[in-house]
């Protein structure tokens, strides 16, 4: 049985609670726990913390493998080593094999955790550590002077002919738990590396690393989104909320307002001109956003819908759509099985959190300010 075990404290001097900090739209904590959650050889996922706000956090996940667990006060000092809350994890559970991922690594995968696994079952192997392949020259002092540790400069080696060295990234560790308590280490024995990818050298803790490290996070969430974005034909909305800021306005004689944006209104006849059918899939019953449909032409209009799902299944079987070439934006707990269910499930920034979990795209608007047409324009840049 493996057991991947994620150490998090509450205490981060250099980031203040840098565990649950926003990164790339969700807790920086978000993406190890994915990580661990889709390998497919990891059987269950410990979260350990001293800090109730990380808790609740990575229970609002709601993956299926994960559990959190409290770690103790001493385990969670400035001083207090990793070892230390493995070793306390280990005399409280029983498991086989551990995986420790640090947290400060957002840019794991699951395959990246498979591979690891794949190497510690090969024979003699008693403990396993992520590492990435760097091809620099280094030097050190010695003495008065500077000497090459890896290489010789009067035969200098181009970088392709050079093997490079292996630097510990920090992302993961493997090792058995009979070994773990009696050497009292994370590694032991007969050591070998999984190579991950270059762009995962860096580990989060300064402010300087959380920067690179988002960027490259974006590029790599830009790469997948470019792979994963089907082949849109029906583009579907939430009303309030999305396409409007989700106030409530009144007029001095009562009358209820809405202010909607005109960007989104564009991005809607953008969609029409690429040949994409559209419309809104809303809970609320109101004239006005039958007329705003009406104003931008869309293809539907569905208002007081209680099963948002069921509506849409519908209009596919009607129009032979699939669902997994379905578009919807929503904001709200009852626009989740709606999210999950079509090709492209988003929402809008400011979204319910257990939405923001579950959608393949989060914008970087709010709902009211253009958010639609920022997904608009997304499926239109990759679908050209």
């Amino acid at each position: 049985m493996y057991v991947a075990f994620i150490p998090v404290r509450g205490g981060s001097k250099s980031i203040p609670l840098k565990n649950i900090k926003e990164f790339c739209g969700k807790p920086l904590v978000y993406w190890t726990v994915k990580a661990a959650q889709d390998s497919l050889k990891i059987d269950k996922v410990y979260v350990a913390t001293d800090s109730e706000l990380i808790m609740n956090a990575v229970e609002s996940f709601e993956f299926d493998k994960v559990e959190v667990i409290s770690r103790s006060a001493e385990s969670a000092t400035d001083t207090a080593s990793t070892e230390s809350v493995m070793l306390e994890f280990a005399h409280k559970f029983e498991f086989d094999n551990i995986i420790l991922i640090q947290a400060t690594s957002p840019l794991l995968t699951g395959e990246d955790l498979d591979k690891g696994i794949e190497i510690f079952e090969q024979p003699e192997v008693d403990s396993v550590l992520s590492t990435v392949r760097q091809k620099r020259f280094c030097w050190q002092s010695v003495g008065n002077f500077t000497k090459p540790i890896n290489y010789d400069f009067n035969t200098r080696p181009r970088r392709q002919e050079f093997d490079g060295y292996l630097v510990e990234n920090g992302a993961f560790y493997i090792i058995s738990r009979e070994l773990l308590l009696e050497k009292r280490c994370r590694l032991a024995g007969n050591i070998k590396a999984v190579e991950m990818s270059e762009d995962t050298f860096y580990e989060i803790d300064e402010l300087s690393d959380w920067i690179i490290m988002e960027e490259l996070m974006k590029r790599r969430i830009k790469n997948e989104q470019k792979e994963n974005i089907p082949n849109i034909k029906l583009f579907l909305t939430d009303s309030d909320g999305c396409l409007t800021d989700g106030g409530m306005y009144y007029s001095e004689s009562g009358d209820e307002l809405k202010k909607f944006n005109t960007r989104d209104g564009m991005g809607f006849s953008l969609m029409r001109k690429a040949g994409i059918l559209t419309g809104i899939v809303t809970g609320e019953n109101v004239s006005m956003v039958k007329r705003r449909a009406d104003k931008l032409k869309l293809d539907f209009c569905e208002c007081g819908i209680k099963d948002k799902l069921a509506c849409v299944m519908q209009i596919c079987n009607k129009n032979k759509i699939s669902m997994k070439n379905v578009a919807y934006v929503g904001d709200d707990i009852n626009d989740l099985r709606l999210i999950e269910s079509v090709g492209f499930g988003c929402c809008v920034n400011n979204a319910d959190d257990k939405i923001k979990q579950r959608a393949k795209y989060i914008t970087k608007k709010n709902g009211g300010e253009g958010a639609v047409r920022e997904v608009i324009d997304l499926i239109l840049q990759y679908q050209r």
